[in-house]
């Protein structure tokens, strides 16, 4: 699946929610997201930008998909559904 090039930081987070992801702090322009959904607490870090590099955006699918022991691909058509 080709990734968007129009996802904020922002609208990443709140679509990380639906995996349990819950912001826990935002320091300068980076958000960070916390997940306790396999009973190990999981640390991410997003950028607060108007539209994230899809390298950016590649590397944390990327962390989350290997946090949820799921496929990239799959994570971003959960995500995105485009």
């Amino acid at each position: 699946m080709k990734l968007p090039r129009d996802v904020s930081g922002s609208e990443l987070a709140s679509l990380l929610r639906r995996h349990g992801y819950e912001i826990t702090r935002q320091t300068g322009s980076h958000l960070r997201l916390t997940s306790v959904a396999k009973g190990i607490d999981h640390h991410i870090t997003i950028p607060h930008h108007g539209h994230l590099r899809v390298g950016t955006l590649n590397a944390i699918l990327g962390d989350v998909a290997s946090y949820l022991e799921m496929d990239r691909g799959k994570l971003a058509e959960e995500l995105f559904g485009r």
